[in-house]
């Protein structure tokens, strides 16, 4: 700014008519400003930036700059750069003192200098000096102010975006410990089904065989046992598929949630006769593949409850997309049950399954609610965070 401004203030002089001398002092002065202004600001390295430093060149600019305004008042425009350098000091008492000085010079120099304008009109000097020096600092302060308001918010958002961060690796270490949870609970789900049913079954299979090579002398009884052993082959044989279908739910494999949710509800309406009701609310999105298996074990639970235990006629799902949050409620009108009783037991009530739902949910930071008493009938409601897939970069 001083260069330019100096800059300027000289062509402006060289283009007015000019006496030799007068040129020549004039040109002489220009040269010193600018030298100063190159040794003490230009060229000065960021560590030598000191106060003292500053109000040093701050003090030989302002010198130089009279001198030029002395001798031709255009140098007023190089004056100016003054007001500029003082806003550089600093402390607020040096700010206050170099802005009211260049303020005395540049108002007095055409007419005499500071002595001259405050023997001639005291009292409107001093008040255009106040109001000059006020206005200019008082400027300096609310831009500060809203420098320091700008920072607190660049902070802020920068701690948001790392709080985001942080929020965005928790759920996936949330995701990632559910996972490894899941697959836990699942071999040990696996391995009771296996230990009831397959193992029993084939204990039973091997029994009735043996049973029939003891009968190997009565027809009638070595056939009646080989059809047992049959059945039993082929009842272990239905178990094994519907222990093989739980590991992955083939529903999510080529349809969204809502899609896949509709479709279960609709086929247990069709199998069990009971009229049932699906509905979504919110902006359906694709969310995590843990998410959506919970959420449609949650319903296939909660529909088998329904159709051994509840007596329904009518039943009701609702699926609502919320902001940070899936919830899944299921509602009947059946027989329903005592939650307090059952929690007192501390055990599912008549093997309803809901503390395997509720651990599903659990594991992903979620909550099962059970809201049900004998007569009333019975409502479930799975809330689970809304954990979207993420687009491919």
């Amino acid at each position: 700014m001083p260069l330019v401004l100096l800059a300027a203030a000289t062509l402006t002089s060289l283009l007015q008519q000019q006496s030799r001398d007068h040129l020549s002092d004039t040109l002489v002065l220009v040269g010193l400003a600018l030298v100063w202004v190159l040794a003490t600001d230009t060229f000065v390295p960021e560590r030598l930036r000191v106060t003292s430093v500053r109000v040093v060149s701050f003090a030989g600019m302002l010198a130089l700059a009279g001198l030029l305004m002395a001798g031709d008042v255009v140098f007023l425009i190089f004056m100016i750069a003054c007001f500029f350098r003082a806003l550089t000091l600093a402390r607020m008492p040096l700010i206050l003192l170099g802005l009211a000085a260049t303020s005395m010079f540049i108002n007095s120099l055409s007419s005499g200098g500071p002595l001259q304008a405050l023997r001639d009109w005291p009292v409107p000097f001093v008040a255009i000096v106040v109001i000059q020096t006020a206005a200019i600092a008082g400027g300096l302060g609310l831009s500060r102010q809203l420098a320091e308001q700008n920072e607190q918010r660049r902070m802020a958002v920068t701690e948001l975006e790392a709080a985001l961060e942080e929020n965005a690796g928790l759920h996936r270490q949330l995701l990632s410990q559910a996972r490894e949870a899941g697959v836990l609970d699942e071999r040990q789900r696996l391995s009771r089904e296996i230990h009831d049913t397959l193992a029993q079954g084939f204990t039973g299979i091997i029994t009735q065989l043996q049973a029939a090579q003891q009968a190997s002398d009565d027809p009638p009884e070595w056939q009646r046992h080989l059809d047992a052993a049959s059945a039993l082959a082929r009842d272990n044989l239905r178990e094994a598929r519907r222990a093989v279908h739980a590991l992955n739910p083939e529903e999510l494999e080529h349809t969204g949630l809502p899609e896949a949710l509709s479709g279960i509800v609709h086929r247990w309406s069709a199998r069990t006769g009971v009229p049932a009701e699906f509905v979504t609310t919110g902006t359906a999105a694709t969310m995590h593949p843990e998410i959506e298996a919970t959420l449609l074990r949650v319903t296939q639970e909660a529909l088998g409850n329904v159709a051994e235990h509840a007596a329904a006629r009518r039943v009701g799902l609702t699926l609502s997309y919320m902001e940070d949050q899936l919830t899944l409620d299921v509602r009947d009108d059946g027989v329903g049950f005592d939650v307090e009783r059952l929690r007192r037991n501390g055990k599912d009530h008549r093997g309803f399954g809901l503390t395997g739902m509720r651990k599903r949910v659990q594991r992903l930071a979620g909550s099962l609610v059970v809201e049900s008493e004998p007569g009333g009938g019975t409502a479930i409601s799975a809330t689970v965070p809304a954990i979207p897939v993420k687009e491919p970069q």
